[in-house]
């Protein structure tokens, strides 16, 4: 078969497909963990190396969709023609992914390499999970949103952080994203008219913002990523009550992300 017969072929076939529900991620939430260490990280140290890793994670983390539906396919021994556009969008992503990580490592060395293996366990978690079809349960969402935090330490140390420095970096990252993981899913919960329990999300941010008072204490974290921290746990205190029942999920997604913006602003012009 031609190269020209192979093209038409597999543009038959997946005629039918929707190309974009196989390569691009529907969760948007997750593009604000992925861009937020990112954003951060490269606000406080723009090198080269800081954007190979940023290639790099963008990467990985679009990788994550379509090996997704792949797996999904896998186990159930079924293999069609939107199993092979995965496996191709898959195959893409990582490939990104390796470049970028190689082009990181050319440029700024393999000390660029520590956080991410710390970050590994959480990663491996999180595909366990996305292996099994269990990618929106609470723990890899979190495992996830820990690993993110990762990128922003490895791009501060490219452009020379002291390692204990930059890993504060991602422990004020944690501090935000996994209260906001559990705010925004307890919130979502109670849209449905489920249970959920505000007093354990709220007390979850209070041991971010304790976290945090922390490091500022021994002059890892600047004052302002207090501020920060306690903005988000009044937030979470408010949506609570009783004057912000009405919020639709979409309205709290867009909430959200303008929270992840003002928290990385003030981390940074902290810093700065």
């Amino acid at each position: 078969m031609s190269e020209m017969e192979a093209a038409n072929e597999l543009k038959r076939l997946t005629s039918g497909i929707r190309i974009r529900s196989v390569a691009l991620p529907a969760e948007h939430g997750g593009w604000s963990m992925l861009l937020e260490p990112i954003v951060l990280g490269l606000m406080l140290a723009p090198t080269v190396p800081g954007l190979c890793l940023s290639l790099g994670a963008t990467g990985a983390f679009l990788a994550r969709h379509p090996f997704k539906l792949a797996v999904v396919n896998w186990r159930r021994n079924q293999r069609s023609a939107r199993t092979v556009l995965a496996e191709g969008f898959a195959l893409l992503y990582i490939s990104i992914a390796v470049l970028g990580l190689a082009l990181a490592i050319k440029t700024g060395g393999t000390v660029l390499l520590l956080p991410l293996l710390f970050a590994m366990p959480w990663a491996i978690l999180q595909l366990f999970y996305d292996s099994i079809g269990r990618s929106r349960a609470l723990i890899p969402e979190l495992a996830g949103s820990i690993s993110t935090g990762a990128v922003a330490t490895a791009i501060a140390i490219s452009g020379g952080w002291p390692l204990p420095v930059a890993l504060g970096l991602w422990v004020i990252l944690a501090a935000r994203t996994a209260p906001t993981i559990l705010y925004v899913r307890a919130r979502l919960r109670l849209l449905h008219g489920k249970q959920a329990s505000p007093s354990g999300v709220i007390f979850v941010h209070l041991l971010g913002v304790l976290v945090v008072i922390g490091l500022a204490t021994v002059l890892m974290a600047p004052v302002l990523a207090v501020v920060a921290m306690l903005i988000l746990l009044l937030r979470a205190m408010i949506g609570f009550s009783r004057f912000d029942r009405q919020v639709t999920a979409k309205k709290l997604g867009m909430r959200e992300v303008a929270f992840g913006v003002m928290t990385i602003f003030l981390v940074a012009l902290g810093y700065r």
